[in-house]
């Protein structure tokens, strides 16, 4: 190896290709075309001595040893920006990005003040940059796993090993039907005639996860609870979601709930980090804002 520590530069570079899959897909984060990303990337295999990806016609992969030096490169910068916030910190002063992930349809649950969260740090913190993503629990604990988030906010029916799990509140969830729905007239519901309707899964539950809220099999899948409600709103089928999100089409009269007592759940919901990361400066400041708003609700 002709030098002991590559470019940080390289790494960075190295990193956004691998995100994006290839180097025509990096080109917009980067700003650089293709045939300077390869010749950076060319320079960093010739620092190192070793072939880190094929390229070509048949697509981008990683080498063996190339997916080890990802996640070891993964590991480094997280470390090396942890090192600049904390010097900022002594300072006195938080800089750099924090990158926050939540599940979709949140902003109308008033038990999670997660705008004013924001909107605090934001004024308490105004040179660090934010960054928010909006994904699916199992995405959400991969982002925290491998760095690419710093914090998230869910509700995670299994469990990832190396992250952090702070119990935050619990979500009511109910089962519903709506207007258009055979059953939204009906007065006294069997059990047994709505576990036969055709009823909507969500992609991240398993099949036991299924079988926990009555159900042996869905007939349709969705990956987001607008996905869920626009499902639901149809007609067509029935399905669980949170009584915050579909307050507003229930008090129009579009929405039913289907016999609570036995349908009804709630989502535990948690605030993630990755194991050893939780006190750096970033992460443990907007943890103590939250958990200070969650403190007022």
């Amino acid at each position: 190896m002709a030098n002991a520590l590559p470019d940080l530069k390289l790494l960075r570079i190295f990193v956004s290709v691998v995100r994006h899959q290839g180097f025509a897909n990096a080109q917009h984060e980067l700003n650089l075309s293709t045939s300077a990303i390869s010749t950076y990337m060319s320079q960093l295999e010739a620092a190192l001595g070793l072939v880190l990806c094929h390229r070509g016609r048949g697509g981008f992969s990683l080498t063996s040893k190339g997916e080890l030096f990802h996640q070891e490169t993964l590991r480094l910068l997280a470390e090396l920006e942890g090192f600049e916030q904390y010097a900022a910190a002594l300072k006195g002063e938080l800089r750099g990005t924090l990158n926050l992930g939540v599940i979709d349809s949140t902003v109308s649950d008033k038990a999670l003040p997660f705008a004013e969260a924001i909107g605090a740090y934001s004024q308490e913190h105004p040179a660090v940059h934010l960054h928010l993503s909006v994904m699916s629990p199992y995405e959400l604990q991969l982002g925290v796993q491998d760095n690419r988030l710093d914090l998230a906010i869910g509700a995670f029916s299994t469990r990832m090993s190396g992250l952090v799990y702070m119990p935050l509140y619990r979500e009511q969830h109910w089962l519903y039907c709506s207007s258009r729905h055979p059953l939204f007239t009906e007065r006294r519901i069997p059990e047994q005639v709505i576990t036969q309707q055709r009823m909507v899964g969500r992609g991240y539950w398993s099949q036991a996860e299924l079988a926990r809220h009555g159900f042996k099999h869905s007939a349709a899948t969705v990956e987001s609870m607008e996905g869920q409600l626009i499902l639901v709103l149809s007609g067509a089928y029935i399905g669980y979601l949170p009584e915050h999100y579909a307050q507003a089409w229930a008090d129009k009269g579009d929405l039913r709930v289907l016999l609570p007592a036995t349908f009804g759940y709630q989502a535990p919901f948690s605030m993630i980090v990755r194991r050893g990361r939780s006190r750096e400066p970033l992460i443990q400041t907007f943890r103590d804002l939250l958990k200070a708003q969650l403190n007022q609700a």
